[in-house]
């Protein structure tokens, strides 16, 4: 099997011999660096590091001179970067990733602080307040080689630590013998202990003092590793393949402000359109156009609301980007399946893939061609890989016309009038995955020989489809249809295009502008990062295995760059050109992208699937963490997993389970592949009567997530949070992954076990209420069993002291939705009190227009609403419900609503108290219970 994957070299580089050192570690012996010439400034320093003693050489050669910058960035954080003198060495490129303003602060008025030693040189970051150390580098020598960086820091005894992914493994991290490595690599299956799509580079830490996060900035591939051993204590430690030492600390000190600081630096969450919080359903293998229209009607019948339809690389003439197969998805059908859709105030979502044909010719091959925008091989032909289609080309993001370019495919194949009109884009395959040509790729021809599927068989429709244009019917359209489907075949091309093209040319590497130090080996650095692409962990290194199954690190973007310093950007800058193609088809409508490959920054534009989990109780569980994950702490807000599972064959019981959770993931999507038995929510009577009860749970709270999303858009504060983030005191708070909270104070606890009719809540020293039967729950700080829960079921608990806006009752699209009046649930907390909001806008406009942020207090009786009420239509409150008021009552209470006395239904049994009332939510508003 190792033959097929790479010709295997004699050893891995990573096996040095020679030398004596005396741990048996060749980095023991590396010098470290001396700091001179310091200079204090009143917002940081800045000084010279220069190389210690004889350079040790192991993974590359020792730079001997370095600098280092200290910036107080704000008052809440620290910018701490080392970087080559000569400033050859790779950086982020800011026009890629725009850095945080620096030196708005100084020492005295900071937070944290930074001190040093100067020889050997090593620093610390601690809390101004209490001199805590947070982060102390002496734990280790610092090295800073042309292939090859490290840097240790020293950490407290059993730490507890978040985030570093995109992993599969525990939301609090191991912290022994543990290695996070990331590489984007297309990761089937999203296994543990293995880099996967994306790569963040940031921790949060929770200590009892409180919490900080380290963000390192920096995209090149890399290990992280976590250990505890006798004679070097507890640390973690980075070990990457290049680039500069760029940290961001913040100071916290919970772990929502540590979120809200991250979110200061890598860019604020992009707002969501309101239409996108609806149910989504996708799967891989929908036979043509009609069977995904078919769905559609399903859907509808089964009474089950469907937001959004999706349709994989099915609609694709041979998988190949940017095209229709003119049989099975023409373009008339394709057209009529969104009239269709967008008449009934539903949603269309296609998938695009980076990799573009390199059979097509003229067409979008051409046209790229003809504007220079892909990846090319040294000898200036275009770099060809292997996916789907067979043969391909890889657009260069950072080439000069790559954008004008994909904006001009978007605007002629998803043209309003002449194309398929999507409301949203979905990306795959963005690592880049190259999955079916084997390092080094040399041959992708050969490679691409007999791999394209062939597609399943024409038909007519087989049965009247009602409502549907007269394409979906078995009586056609009187042959319009079949020939606008050979119309559209003669404009397909199977042509091969030559491997050269005179015009195309590669740029040459500049000098001194962070571009990647020279006379680098791309392919086969000798650390080995341990990439699970690779056949074996050590393959990473002389066996060339980081670029197993992706483009090769060895080639150079038209602005100069190495793939190998940027391939974990790649599926992050498709996401953001596509977002920026998406906005300029609808310029005022916010654009919804669905991407796999993300990188630090990434929810400033895009949302994020979890990959292509399997059906299987393990993945279910999974997708509770990886959304904290990337929500909580990435600043990814709209997240979710492919519900029932991806890979392999789903059962009832999964799926109905699963139908209920991933109610409760911002993204909610159905989605499964080829060749499985179909999973769509109407095929058991069990999960249709999961998702229609977990959705209408979900749309009646669609207005509390929705603002809980606008509010992580403005300043960063998670809209669904883990437990321990609301309650970091909590010390068993601290490792619970299987249950949440779905925006400030809804508390999802899914039943986690298959045949299970029960589940264990942890529940923390708080008051709670059961969100169905609104009976108070007094948390105690450890677990409650909730009995009987069926398929269906899921238990939920409100926090106390919060307000609660949700509508009165559910509808079938989120238009429909909208149109339905709101009620106020009046949580009282322990003590006596509670607040909450609502934005409210026209949900879906880009540019801030007319909106209503309104606030809700209540306390001694008394529920205050306030705020701004700029946009109103069809907002009407109807009824609030007080939990933990009812015993205070005796009888029929009263109640006055904007100075009008009314009646309030008590319920003394269950201490709750309603008021119905009908009332226009456009102005201040005082409810009052006597």
């Amino acid at each position: 099997m190792a033959s097929l994957l790479f010709m295997a070299a004699a050893a891995s580089a990573t096996a040095l011999v020679g030398g004596h050192y005396p741990t048996g570690d060749p980095l023991s012996a590396c010098p470290g660096y001396a700091a001179s010439h310091v200079k204090t400034t009143a917002s940081g320093l800045t000084a010279a590091l220069t190389l210690a003693g004889k350079g040790c050489d192991v993974y590359g050669t020792d730079l001997k001179d370095l600098i280092l910058e200290v910036s107080y960035d704000t008052d809440t954080r620290l910018h701490v970067k080392i970087q080559d003198a000569a400033n050859d060495v790779y950086q982020v490129p800011e026009s890629f990733f725009p850095r945080p303003k620096s030196g708005g602060s100084n020492k005295r008025k900071s937070a944290l602080k930074f001190d040093y030693v100067k020889k050997p040189f090593s620093f610390t970051v601690s809390r101004s307040d209490s001199d805590e150390v947070l982060f102390d580098t002496s734990a280790a020598s610092l090295i800073f080689e042309s292939q090859y960086l490290r840097l240790r820091t020293k950490l407290p005894k059993d730490p507890v630590l978040y985030g570093l992914g995109e992993h599969s493994d525990s939301f609090k991290l191991n912290t022994t013998n543990y290695i996070r490595t990331l590489w984007a690599q297309d990761a089937y299956s999203v296994p543990g202990n293995t880099n996967l799509y994306g790569s963040h580079p940031v921790y949060y830490e929770l200590r009892d003092s409180g919490a900080h996060g380290v963000f390192f900035l920096n995209s090149n591939g890399m290990d992280i590793k976590i250990n505890n051993t006798a004679r070097e204590g507890q640390y973690l430690e980075y070990n990457t393949l290049g680039g500069v030492l760029d940290f961001y600390f913040v100071a916290g000190p919970t772990l929502i402000e540590v979120a809200q600081q991250y979110a200061g630096v890598v860019g604020l969450p992009a707002e969501m359109p309101y239409w996108g919080l609806g149910f989504h359903n996708c799967r891989y293998g929908y036979q043509d156009a009609f069977e995904v229209a078919e769905v559609v009607y399903n859907y509808s019948q089964a009474a089950i609301p469907l937001e959004t339809m999706w349709t994989d690389i099915d609609y694709m003439y041979r998988r190949r980007t940017f095209t229709l197969d003119p049989e099975r998805f023409s373009l008339p059908m394709m057209r009529g399946l969104v009239d269709y859709l967008h008449s009934r105030d539903q949603h269309y979502v296609m998938m695009v893939d980076p990799d573009i044909a390199y059979q097509d010719f003229p067409g979008t091959l051409q046209r790229g061609i003809e504007d220079n925008v892909f990846l090319l091989r040294q000898n200036g032909s275009v770099w060809k890989g292997v996916v789907w289609p067979g043969v391909v080309a890889f657009p260069d993001w950072f080439a000069e016309n790559t954008t004008k370019f994909w904006t001009n495919e978007f605007a002629i194949f998803f043209n309003k009038h002449t194309g398929v009109d999507i409301d949203a884009l979905w990306i795959d395959l963005n690592e880049p995955s190259n999955f079916p040509c084997y390092f080094p790729c040399a041959d992708p021809d050969a490679v691409a020989v007999g791999f394209t599927p062939e597609p399943p068989p024409v038909r007519a429709p087989p049965r009247a489809l009602p409502g549907f244009p007269c394409e979906f019917q078995p009586e056609g359209c009187g042959g319009a249809s079949s020939s606008s489907s050979a119309r559209s075949l003669s404009v397909i091309r199977d042509s091969t295009p030559p491997d050269f093209f005179p015009h195309l040319t590669r740029a040459a590497v500049p000098r001194g502008q962070q571009k990647g130090l020279p006379g680098r080996d791309l392919l086969y650095p000798k650390y080995a990062i341990h990439n699970k692409a690779a056949y074996l962990d050590s393959w990473n290194a002389a066996e060339g295995g980081i670029s197993n199954k992706t483009v090769n690190t060895d080639v150079i973007h038209q602005n100069g760059l190495a793939e190998y310093d940027v391939h974990n950007l790649y599926g992050s800058m498709m996401s953001e050109t596509s977002y920026d193609a998406m906005l300029a088809r609808r310029p005022a409508d916010r654009p919804l992208v669905v991407t796999r490959s993300t990188f630090s920054g990434a929810g400033k534009k895009v949302a994020h699937w979890l990959g292509d989990n399997i059906s299987d109780w393990d993945h279910y569980r999974l997708a509770v963490r990886s959304v904290m994950t990337f929500v909580a702490v990435y600043q990814v807000p709209m997240v979710g997993p492919d519900v029932c599972g991806f890979g392999g064959n789903t059962t009832a019981q999964l799926c109905a389970r699963w139908a209920a959770l991933g109610a409760f993931a911002t993204f909610y999507r159905v989605h499964n592949e080829l060749g499985n038995i179909p999973q769509e929510l109407y095929r058991w009577p069990e999960t249709a009567e999961s998702a229609r009860r977990n959705i209408a749970t979900r749309y009646r709270l669609l207005d509390y997530i929705y603002t809980a999303m606008r509010r992580q858009s403005v300043d960063g504060t998670p809209a669904i949070s883990p437990v321990v983030f609301l309650y970091p005191r909590d010390r068993r708070a601290a490792s619970l992954e299987l249950q949440f909270f779905f925006g400030p104070g809804l508390l999802v606890a899914p039943v986690t076990e298959e045949d299970a009719t029960s589940v264990d809540v942890y529940l923390p020293d708080d008051t709670f209420y059961d969100w169905y039967t609104h009976r108070r729950v007094e948390g105690r700080g450890r677990t409650i069993t909730v009995r009987d829960q069926g398929w269906a079921d899921i238990p939920l608990f409100l926090r106390g002291g919060i307000v609660y806006p949700v509508r009165a009752e559910s509808a079938l699209t989120t238009t429909e939705l909208r149109r339905k009046p709101l009620e106020l649930i009046v949580a009282v907390g322990r003590d006596g009190a509670a607040s909450g909001s609502l934005f409210y806008d026209d949900g879906i406009s880009v540019r801030a227009g007319k909106s209503s942020d309104i606030k809700f207090a209540y306390a001694r009786g008394a529920l205050t609403i306030s705020g701004s009420f700029g946009y109103t239509k069809d907002l009407r409150l109807s009824k609030v419900t007080f939990l933990g008021l009812g015993r205070a009552h005796r009888g029929s209470g009263r109640a006055v609503v904007a100075g009008r006395a009314v009646k309030a239904a008590v319920d003394a049994v269950n201490d709750v108290v309603t008021v119905e009332f009908d009332e226009a939510l456009t102005r201040p508003l005082t409810i009052k219970v006597t």
